[in-house]
């Protein structure tokens, strides 16, 4: 098992995601202008799509940027978690916006294939080969991340998904300039209009599942209360809540009766350890009642009891 990084290693290494994500921002978007402009010149409604794909991806990748830097910001005052969720709450938008390119690209493409207009094939191969270039220079950009940084991850993702429309557009320019059919153009256009969809599905789905507050993936409420009564040595866990702050940033609360006799510190350790090490969540703030207090008068009169909280690092 490797040593943890130290606090300025983290630093440097958050610094340094940073900045791979910059550049990626900037080469992508010189991809999405160079494809823009030559499917308008060429007529290729593959490349505008592909070229709508990566402008969908810019916002992402910048946003991956936003967040990598705004996540060294400490919290402060009117923030006590920071700016973390900037990444949900632009995530959520950019998924509507897809849904709307996608019946955009839909509709032209319908269009196309009822009515083919003239393609100038050279120009798009041209275009579309950059195009690939560029997208393999960027995921080589971004490098290798971290198992945990989701961050990162998702912005390759979003890259791999350019590169396959790039691809798709090479294609239909091959097809085009080798046999004429004009139809491959509009064809390609749904396939990268559908990958869109897939993506634009996901974000939307995952990011108003964290803004509604829903129990990460994997986690039950009810598992997390099992898991601690049996490896914590309470009376009773209830009134167990478990969402995410932004993508991997779990937090919990949750109330914990002890038994008569028990080690209050020695309990909430225990409860901090089996959080993070079974259900990876970060932050937690834990209530300890009182064995000898019934549940009723207990949950009437909660502002009277002394609470304890814990945070996992």
């Amino acid at each position: 098992m490797s040593a943890p990084l130290t606090s300025l290693q983290s630093h440097g290494h958050a610094h340094a995601g940073a900045r791979r994500l910059l550049l990626a921002f900037a080469l992508t978007t010189l991809a999405m202008a160079a494809e823009a402009i030559g499917g308008w010149v060429s007529g290729s409604l593959a490349l505008l799509a592909d070229a709508g794909h990566m402008l969908v991806d810019t916002f992402a990748l910048l946003l991956a940027w936003a967040g990598a830097h705004f996540a060294r910001r400490p919290a402060d005052a009117l923030r006590s978690f920071g700016y973390a969720r900037l990444e949900v709450l632009v995530g959520y938008t950019n998924a509507l916006a897809q849904f709307v390119l996608v019946v955009w690209i839909v509709v032209e493409a319908i269009a196309r294939l009822q009515s083919p207009a003239p393609i100038l094939p050279g120009i798009m191969l041209a275009i579309a080969v950059a195009g690939l270039l560029i997208n393999l220079l960027v995921l080589f950009a971004l490098g290798h991340h971290e198992h945990d940084d989701l961050n990162a991850a998702g912005a390759r993702l979003h890259v791999l998904g350019d590169l396959l429309g790039s691809l798709g557009a090479v294609m239909a320019a091959l097809v085009i300039s080798r046999l004429g059919w004009l139809w491959a153009d509009a064809a390609i256009s749904i396939l990268v209009s559908l990958l869109i969809l897939g993506s634009a599905w996901k974000l939307l789905r995952r990011s108003a599942h964290i803004l509604l507050e829903g129990t990460p993936e994997g986690v039950e409420s009810a598992r997390v209360a099992e898991t601690v009564l049996r490896e914590s040595g309470v009376g009773d866990v209830h009134h167990v809540h478990v969402w995410q702050l932004a993508g991997g940033r779990r937090i919990a609360t949750l109330h914990a009766r002890l038994v008569e006799g028990s080690d209050a510190n020695a309990v909430l350790v225990s409860i901090q350890y089996v959080l993070r090490e079974h259900f990876h969540i970060a932050h937690a703030t834990v209530q300890l009642e009182h064995s000898d207090c019934a549940m009723d008068d207990c949950h009437a009169h909660e502002h009277d009891h002394e609470h304890q909280h814990g945070h996992v690092h």
